[in-house]
């Protein structure tokens, strides 16, 4: 299931970390992250799903 959703960061980085983590402070964050630059929201997609 982590490779899906590693993928998932790459080309939708709040839905990976949404499947991660629900709706928290990290899928609201990263929906940020993503709105100004697309490799932001994938850095921190990519840190939230591989921390655990």
């Amino acid at each position: 299931m982590d490779i899906v959703r590693i993928l998932l960061a790459f080309l939708l980085p709040p839905l990976g970390v949404f499947l991660q983590v629900g709706l928290g402070l990290h899928f609201w964050l990263n929906i940020l992250l993503t709105l100004m630059g697309w490799l932001p929201g994938i850095v921190h997609a990519l840190w939230v799903i591989l921390k655990k």
